[in-house]
């Protein structure tokens, strides 16, 4: 694996060759990337990875400075699924002045769910990714399904821009005890980590209720809060979309169940799509 710090290298690395299928991280990897990983290896062509904690994305309040930051250890794991190019730029090469033409997703989109509790988060996470394709000029770019809302938002971004990149969208990596993996894991203490496994089974009991037919959404999303609530978890919110744009359902439609919660200081999201 070729590890390179600057624009002009990683370009010139990628030369000549087959556009890239391309795998955005910010570090601290697990197997949840690893699968993405894979996944781009199946698209043909060689396969790029970047770390970078985007500053953008965080709010002053948020963990930037603190994210974990374990970039030996990452490079030994992109060797082991193959990975062919890391790119690792700091903040002077990729914003070697300050940012101030930025990407704003619609706000029916951004604004809601992770956008209404992190204000700012998805406009961040646009203006990166859209710099990161200006740069890598990937073919194809695998996102995981465990940010869904930031999935569907960047495909739309993608369509929207029309941008020559397929959006892949690789589903979410768990634990066996059903927790889907994340960076922020790490954070977790021993008894939350426990208490951890409420929000995937919260999510579970809703998806099953909604197999059965049921349409009553608002009460369905107000007994996983209370489940939440009650299991000792801070939910910012459960609730059910329509999977096509993150818009109310309509009978009929396929859905997503989103939900975010906080445990401790540890703030977790998941979905389950029924």
């Amino acid at each position: 694996m070729r590890v390179v710090r600057s624009i002009h290298d990683l370009q010139h690395a990628l030369a000549g060759g087959r556009r890239p299928a391309f795998v955005p991280t910010m570090g601290n990897l697990h197997e949840g990337h690893l699968a993405l990983l894979r996944l781009a290896r199946e698209q043909g062509g060689p396969v790029v990875a970047s770390i970078f904690v985007n500053r953008l994305q965080f709010a002053p309040h948020e963990d930037f400075d603190s994210y974990p930051r374990t970039f030996d250890r990452d490079c030994e794991l992109l060797r082991g699924v193959h990975c062919d190019v890391l790119f690792a730029p700091d903040e002077a090469t990729l914003y070697p002045e300050p940012q101030r033409f930025t990407v704003h997703p619609p706000a029916e989109l951004s604004d809601v769910l992770e956008g209404h509790f992190r204000p700012g988060f998805f406009t961040g996470v646009c203006t990166v990714v859209s710099k990161l394709f200006n740069i890598v000029q990937p073919r194809v770019a695998v996102f995981g399904k465990k940010d869904y809302q930031q999935f569907m938002i960047v495909r739309r971004m993608v369509q929207q821009m029309a941008l020559p990149i397929e959006i892949v969208g690789g589903d979410t990596s768990r634990a066996a005890d059903g927790l889907a993996l994340s960076s922020r894991n790490v954070y977790l203490s021993a008894q939350h980590r426990t208490a951890a496994v409420a929000l995937p089974q919260a999510l579970q009991a809703a998806a099953q209720t909604l197999r059965q037919g049921r349409t009553d959404w608002g009460h369905i999303e107000s007994q996983a809060l209370s489940t939440l609530t009650g299991l000792g978890l801070q939910p910012d919110y459960v609730a059910i979309r329509r999977q096509a744009d993150l818009g109310l359902p309509q009978p009929g439609d396929a859905l997503v169940v989103l939900a975010a919660a906080r445990i401790g200081q540890t703030r977790l999201i998941d979905n389950l799509e029924p």
